[in-house]
């Protein structure tokens, strides 16, 4: 599916940024578990909750002056034509589950994996609703 040609207004922008976010963190936490085994691997991730900050302050920008406003952070970077790229950092606290404590890490990524999966749901859901709203309307 090519999600920026779905991007029909701000609201979509949004939903579609969010699971272009976690599929992206899907294959990193995918990558955590799967290198379990690996010697040096170090786990990463995103930065969720700066992701989150973000598109927060951009839906408030979006309520007062109906224009979606997303800022560059440090490891976020917006593009042309709704592009944008997440840089992924060294995840301290699952390293050091993963040098102590084997099985924790790996529940700790396998929770990471569900509630990742459960937003990617929610967001692909709420694109689909709008989709549709859409089609219907037009």
């Amino acid at each position: 599916m090519n999600l920026p040609s779905l991007i029909t207004d701000n609201i979509t922008e949004v939903l579609v940024k969010i699971i272009k976010f976690t599929q992206t963190r899907q294959k990193i936490l995918t990558q955590n578990i799967n290198n379990i085994h690996s010697p040096d691997f170090v786990p990463k991730d995103l930065a969720v909750d700066e992701f989150s900050e973000l598109l927060k302050n951009a839906i408030n920008e979006h309520a007062r002056s109906q224009r979606l406003l997303l800022r560059d952070t440090e490891s976020i970077k917006f593009g042309v034509n709704g592009s944008f790229r997440v840089k992924p950092a060294i995840d301290k606290y699952a390293q050091k589950l993963f040098e102590e404590n084997r099985d924790e890490y790996l529940e700790l990524q396998i929770n990471k994996l569900l509630e990742n999966s459960l937003n990617q749901r929610i967001a692909a859901e709420l694109l689909k609703q709008k989709q549709g709203m859409i089609s219907i309307f037009e």
